[in-house]
């Protein structure tokens, strides 16, 4: 039910690579290649069959390339750096220069810190002055110096697809082209990661002195493992300080004398390669072939779907006509010689205002579609297109956003983007899925007559054999005709709406009015008290409440809230997000009883006790929770049994230790006790969560009007997945609070809570509802924020503190009434 979009990030493996790669495992016994024995002969030389089929892949032979194993085209950039022979300033001949296309990854960019400490100058150059860069030829006499420099570009921009002319190596090396005015000779580095996975590289006829490569990026599997091609002419003049293991001829262990191998390949792989993950490559190489048919097919296939997506997602246009996206391409997605399969954009409403990637990844999510959003590793690219100047990243990053995380946008700018790409095993029916999403999700039903190729509309209703690849549409792309939705194939139940259904702008508008002719005051109105109506604490992370009148408060809050998480068999946190039915697994506490019972429907209750196991059998391991590593222990077998058969893959439930030092809150408790004395249960931001009742119904009444059987209050509620709840007068009032207190407690609001998809969880049944999250973004001005979060130090007296439903709110409102989001990059559901 996956649609995966995201190629340019990772291919996907096929299950008869695995099977293949395993059925050799289990034929053959490979050794230590570095070992004279049998087995290890028989690993050396099933490496180097494999370092041969890949020079074959690149229609080439060992006499002109060598090729070197690394850990990925990072490492193989990485390598580049340190060894190529680079003369520094300040010496009687002229120094070298590093040049690197703007368009480039963080990769290349980087390697300008090697450089820099060799006193080698870097020069960035943008893509159209490398077009310009005829009127940088030397004058004759100028052509004899020999001082090298390298000029690194990408095969294919990561960014946006645009395929950079492979011509440059020859232009450039003959001098008919020069990046920069500058006397000695040019030496080529070609990033053909993104490059090679969908498109053939004959390095016969472009003849680039590097070529980095990961191989994941073209089977899916083995990752972490990459390749450096080097040209043979350049690879005896690489340098190299460092020697490990296998690349020595021989050397002194009590004397500085060390003699390297004579094999360029075995010079430079310090210590034993990845020699199970090299022999999964031939099987990498034999399935890719069985599929597809070869790298020309691959290219054209991928590019039809590119051109299909990208001549209906631009002719996407709202009621008033504004464009439904603003796509950043250097092409028109014409000629795969020029594009590859990677469609770069941002979604705008019907103003022609950004709606930030964030909620665009958000939103595809709950239709099981897999994009990438950001900057992609490609700051160059990014700025270019997005108009992103150098003072904007520098005052993003003061501000706090770095890259990776989900700041999409900053006073209505964009940080970044969405991309999607294809593969060789993408369909047309993930080219389809894709723009249904968008159509649902933007347009109403009123606007959805859209533009389709006719030629590909045609296949949607026939078969399509294995020797009528879909690429054979490329060349037949013409007239865009309208289509009604019918004609498109739209689930209708996708796109439902109500009789007097308002366009989604418009709706969206209307929800934002009346939530601001509510919006939160600048001092409380009146004298209407504030009370708690309920309490729940949630045991087992992302499994359902246990609701109380009254509860103890620990020092990471309520007591035992979150102390448990269900991992699966590689020790990774499971929630709600992979798997929904955790909702029906019912934890509850008995404390005299000092046990947890957990119970589901069709099994056995179990039950777990409380006291923690400090003996010989507890697994101690460490987790990790919203990047913070947590210390915890395996709860045995028999509950591990008891979870993997409900949910019917393997898993276990671990608890923390209460050795929870290791995890304190970061951030300072203004007007608290020392922060770092608070520490964190499983949770992902802080000690509790609360909601507002009088937020609740707001947004009820704007969800009820799209939903044909409108949720409960208390459905709502469950939701949300909060700590505590609360009847306050006004709605989302609780924004406006710097600090609160409860009986004895006191409590300080640390942030708003940013939902991701587990509010479209129906707590009752694991069923999904994807209207939630769409209604309260609309509502919201585009943000997902609901809820506060709450941090407290619990106050050292004899009594224990305890939290009790019906209890007094005594709200404290803050001079700033701007509340920040949490600063990490991570969805801060509330688990």
């Amino acid at each position: 039910g996956i649609t995966y979009l995201d190629h340019a990030g990772s291919a996907l493996f096929p299950e008869s690579l695995l099977k293949a790669f395993t059925d050799d495992l289990r034929n053959n016994v490979y050794g230590n290649p570095h070992s004279q024995n049998i087995s290890s002969k028989l690993t050396y030389d099933t490496i180097e069959h494999v370092r041969y089929r890949i020079l074959q892949c690149f229609h080439t032979t060992a006499e002109d390339y060598t090729v070197i194993f690394t850990s990925g085209c990072t490492a193989a950039l990485k390598l580049v750096a340190e060894a190529f022979p680079w003369i520094p300033e300040g010496t009687k001949q002229p120094g070298s220069r590093f040049c690197y296309l703007t368009d480039s990854h963080t990769s290349v960019v980087g390697m300008r810190g090697i450089t820099a400490s060799m006193n080698v100058l870097s020069v960035p150059i943008k893509p159209k002055e490398v077009l310009l860069s005829e009127k940088n030829r030397l004058p004759a006499e100028e052509q004899n110096c020999t001082t090298p420099h390298l000029f690194s570009y990408p095969a294919q921009s990561n960014f946006c697809g645009t395929k950079y002319p492979l011509s440059w190596i020859q232009d450039i090396k003959s001098g008919k082209l020069c990046p920069i005015k500058t006397p000695g000779k040019w030496f080529i580095l070609l990033d053909a990661s993104s490059y090679v996975s969908t498109s053939p590289l004959d390095l016969g006829v472009h003849q680039a002195d590097f070529i980095p490569i990961s191989f994941y990026k073209i089977f899916g599997f083995p990752t972490g493992l990459g390749a450096l091609l080097v040209n043979n002419r350049i690879a005896p003049f690489l340098r190299k300080t460092y020697f490990g293991g296998g690349t020595a001829a021989a050397y002194l262990a009590g004397e500085d004398f060390y003699s390297p191998r004579k094999s360029i390949a075995e010079r430079f792989e310090d210590g034993t390669v990845s020699f199970l993950d090299i022999i999964a490559l031939k099987h990498g190489f034999d399935v890719l072939e069985k599929l597809t048919g070869g790298m020309e097919r691959i290219k054209q296939h991928t590019f039809a779907l590119a051109h299909y997506t990208y001549t209906v997602l631009s002719t996407l246009k709202y009621a008033n006509g504004a464009p439904v996206v603003r796509i950043y391409s250097d092409t028109d997605f014409s000629n795969p010689d020029v594009q590859g399969p990677i469609i770069n954009f941002n979604v705008l409403d019907e103003n022609g205002e950004v709606i930030g990637f964030s909620q665009v990844d958000k939103m595809a999510s709950l239709y099981n579609i897999h994009v990438r959003t950001g900057c992609f590793c490609n700051t160059g690219a990014c700025q270019l297109h997005l108009g992103i100047s150098n003072e904007d990243i520098q005052r993003n990053l003061q501000a706090g956003h770095v890259c990776g995380d989900d700041v999409d946008l900053v006073d209505g700018h964009p940080t970044g983007s969405v991309r999607i790409s294809f593969g060789y095993m993408s369909s047309f029916e993930d080219a389809q899925t894709f723009l249904k999403f968008i159509v649902s999700t933007r347009l109403s039903k009123l606007d959805t007559e859209i533009p389709f190729q006719s030629s590909v509309t045609k296949l949607m209703t026939e078969s399509v054999s294995e020797d009528h690849p879909l690429f054979s549409c490329a060349d037949k792309l013409s007239s865009i005709p309208h289509i009604s939705e019918g004609e498109l194939g739209i689930n209708s139940s996708a796109t439902k709406t109500t009789f007097n259904q308002q366009p989604l702008e418009e709706e969206a508008e209307s929800i934002r009015a009346a939530v601001s002719e509510i919006a939160v005051p600048a001092c409380r109105r009146g004298d209407k008290s504030i009370t708690v109506t309920n309490i729940y604490l949630y045991p087992i992370k992302s499994c359902s409440a246990f609701e109380v009148t009254e509860w103890p408060v620990g020092n990471q809050g309520l007591l035992y809230d979150r102390n448990w998480m269900v991992v699966n068999q590689n020790g990774v946190c499971v929630t709600q997000k992979q798997e929904p039915r955790l909702c029906l697994v019912n934890p509850s506490i008995d404390l005299k009883q000092k046990v947890m019972v957990i119970q589901a429907e069709g099994m056995d209750p179990i039950s777990v006790s409380l006291e923690e196991n400090t003996g010989k059998e507890a697994v101690i391991c460490e987790s990790k929770v919203c990047s913070h590593r947590v210390k915890t222990y395996d709860c045995g077998e028999r509950i591990a049994g008891w979870f993997s058969m409900f949910l019917g893959r393997p898993c276990r439930l671990i608890r923390q230790s209460s050795d929870v030092r290791n995890r304190p809150h970061q951030k300072n408790a203004k007007g608290l006790a020392s922060a770092t004395n608070i520490s964190l249960s499983l949770v992902n931001e802080a000690q509790y969560l609360l909601i507002n009742v009088a937020s609740i119904l707001q947004l009820k009444e704007h969800i009820s009007a799209r939903l044909e059987e409108p949720l409960e209050i208390e459905e709502l509620i469950g939701r949300f997945r909060a700590n505590i709840v609360i009847s306050a007068p006004e709605s989302f009032e609780e924004e406006e609070w710097a600090e609160i207190s409860i009986g004895t407690l006191r409590f300080q609001v640390v942030g708003p809570c940013s939902r991701c998809q587990i509010i479209c969880i129906d707590q009752q049944s694991g069923e999904r509802n994807k209207e939630l999250l769409q209604s309260l973004s609309a509502a919201r001005g585009r943000k997902t924020n609901f809820g506060v979060y709450l941090m407290n130090q619990p106050l050292h007296s004899s009594f224990p503190d305890v939290l009790s439903v019906g209890s007094q709110v005594l709200p404290v409102l803050k001079e700033n009434t701007e509340i920040q989001p949490p600063t990490s990059s991570e969805e801060k559901c509330s688990g």
